[in-house]
């Protein structure tokens, strides 16, 4: 493993520290065309930009989602968000139990399965409630106006889950008076299939958004077809100039096979029957000095699996949170959450056909937290804040941040924060297999600095280098102990990201992660490249992108390591037929690349995928 040494790490970022601040005082303040103020929403509704949030912060958009001509929504953020890593194991679908894929991880934090990033939609945390991970499958692009992505701790915020950092998926809704619709359908390699439908309507005070995706294929080897249907629904109201409501509720059911592993003799794992779904209710609010929401939201699930498991799960809760702005230059954030999570699983075939109930009981967390940001002299901004958690199992547990934000001037921003991650133990490591119910929280400390610089109008650049250390990890070490919390984490690494826009029609974004780590950890690579560049010519959008990974582990087995490196390279082609439709031609792993994201699961060669978009 390449090994870096950490003060040239530092002396590489004080000189690109020192290159940014001459550039930003070289160039005046003009117009921007790469976007580098994204609002983000960071636990509260107050509009911050990514310059005055002290935490590493990526964004994808609308615009990369919809050039990206996926349907599930993960696969979108490879490569796009530096330092996040997402499984696959096939042509579409993730899956689940032995075989599945959707594994997510943020600086070597995640898990296996992922328990250590947190997804959340709109802000209320989304996982299954025994198991304790997202059902990555459940979340589609149709749905989402754009995503914010934490790299790194978040817990501040958000509580449990957030150890190594949040997925925030923010929901589409209908802005534009009228009705307006959107469809597109694809066929391509393996008999894979996408429909998609969404329509909106607004009209005064009241809106509403609707869509209904289905994806099928046959997949790429025997026993490895796929096929989900998801529906999706938001209703929102103005019911005055202060207040607003909006409610939306998502079903997901989805089949799926496991192929097994690709060796001699192997055979095929099981299939799943799966549905998932969730309902939320928000209330926001809106003054002068005040802003803020109460969010209540129910996530669901049924799962079968053909080998007898079966389960039942929920997380439901309760957010609260205010923001007030009482002094000049002054914000401070109190919050309130509730959660219950838990649910019933068995094996209905275990026992000789009699069954056998591994466990059925609920946990509970109660968080509040305070969170002040100030602005001091007009160049630099300051945040602190602390959480108070108790649960149910093992009690309580404090949570701090601080960060600041010094700003050059306009152009040019440096950044670090200092925050503590926690996740909480899950059902399934207290009362299943191998249960320790006396288990205590992970934790992990991270300490991170960076630059976030614009260069000229034309080039937008950031730089994050950070550090996580946590001497608590929870690791199954076998019977008959099971469970402990035994393990460590020492990782460090950097971040780069950029975006341009050399000539008007010709956009390029670029990406680069490399994390060090003493020993290997699942779906974690040690260098992560991305590239993807877009240009229009009249009537026609061509955009291209390679990806390079360099050793990754790809075995989920904590015994045995086995690192994996590859490129890939895609392209796609859109052209405009007319003013609402599009025709659109794109190939995947160009080069039939051979190579494994998850081991023994060999991923497709070439693929190519053609159909229509249309507007309304």
């Amino acid at each position: 493993m390449t090994r870096i040494n950490l003060k040239l790490l530092l002396t590489v970022f004080t000189l690109i520290t020192c290159i940014g601040w001459v550039n930003a005082q070289s160039f005046s303040i003009t117009e921007d065309t790469v976007r580098i103020d994204e609002v983000v929403v960071t636990g509260t509704p107050v509009k911050v930009t990514r310059n005055n949030v002290p935490m590493a912060v990526s964004v994808v958009d609308r615009n990369q989602i919809e050039e990206s001509n996926e349907s599930a929504l993960l696969p979108v953020l490879n490569g796009r968000v530096p330092g996040l890593f997402v499984t696959e194991r096939g042509i579409t679908g993730f899956g689940v139990a032995a075989g599945s894929a959707g594994q997510i991880s943020i600086r070597g934090i995640g898990g296996n399965p992922t328990t250590g990033v947190l997804m959340l939609i709109d802000g209320h945390p989304q996982f299954m409630g025994i198991m304790g991970h997202p059902l990555p499958d459940s979340y589609v692009a149709s749905d989402v106006e754009r995503v914010e992505v934490i790299r790194g701790p978040a817990s501040i915020l958000y509580g449990s889950n957030a150890m190594g950092g949040v997925i925030n998926i923010i929901t589409r809704k209908q802005t534009a008076n009228g009705t307006h619709g959107n469809a597109r359908l694809s066929y391509g390699s393996y008999n894979t299939q996408k429909y998609m439908g969404s329509m909106g309507y607004k009209k005064d005070k009241f809106s509403v958004f609707a869509s209904l995706n289905h994806d099928q294929t046959d997949g790429h080897r025997d026993h490895s077809d796929f096929k989900i249907t998801n529906g999706y629904v938001k209703l929102g109201y103005d019911l005055n100039p202060h207040f607003s409501a909006s409610s939306d509720v998502s079903i997901a059911a989805f089949k799926a096979s496991d192929p097994g592993p690709d060796t001699l003799n192997a055979s095929a794992g099981e299939s799943i029957d799966i549905l998932r779904g969730y309902w939320a209710f928000t209330l926001l609010n809106e003054f002068e000095k005040a802003s803020g929401a109460v969010k209540v939201f129910y996530n669901f699930g049924e799962h079968d699996i053909t080998d007898g498991f079966h389960s039942k799960d929920h997380n439901y809760g309760v957010n609260l949170y205010e923001s007030f702005h009482l002094l000049d230059g002054n914000t401070l954030t109190t919050g309130f959450d509730f959660m219950n999570y838990g649910g019933m699983a068995e094996n209905k075939k275990a026992m000789n056909g009699n069954g056998i109930v591994f466990a059925d009981t609920t946990l509970s967390e109660i968080g509040a937290y305070a969170f002040t940001q100030q602005k001091l002299w007009k160049k630099l901004t300051i945040n602190a804040g602390i959480r108070f958690q108790h649960h149910s199992q093992y009690g309580d547990i404090w949570i701090p941040s601080a960060g600041f934000a010094y700003h050059f001037n306009s152009n040019t921003t440096w950044k670090g924060t200092v925050s503590k991650g926690y996740r909480s133990p899950t059902m399934r490591e207290l009362f299943m297999w191998g249960p320790n119910p006396k288990l205590n929280p992970e934790t992990i400390w991270n300490y991170e600095t960076g630059l976030l610089t614009k260069l000229g109008k034309k080039v937008q650049a950031e730089l994050t280098f950070f550090v996580v250390e946590g001497d608590n990890m929870i690791v199954n070490v076998g019977p008959p102990n099971g469970y402990l919390n035994t393990g460590k984490v020492s990782n460090k690494g950097l971040e780069l990201a950029v975006n341009a826009e050399p000539l008007k029609n010709l956009g390029i974004q670029a990406t680069y992660s490399y994390i060090n780590i003493d020993q290997p950890v699942y779906a974690t690579p040690e260098h992560h490249f991305f590239l993807n560049a877009s240009y229009q010519i009249s009537k026609l959008h061509l955009s291209a992108s390679i990806q390079q990974i360099s050793n990754l582990d790809n075995n989920p087995s904590p015994v045995a390591v086995n690192e994996e490196s590859y490129t890939l390279v895609n392209a796609k082609a859109k052209y405009r037929l007319s003013k609402n439709l599009h025709l659109f031609l794109s190939g995947e792993n160009l080069l039939g690349t051979s190579y494994e994201v998850n081991r023994y699961y060999t991923m497709p060669k070439a693929t190519v995928f053609a159909g229509l978009n249309l507007k309304f």
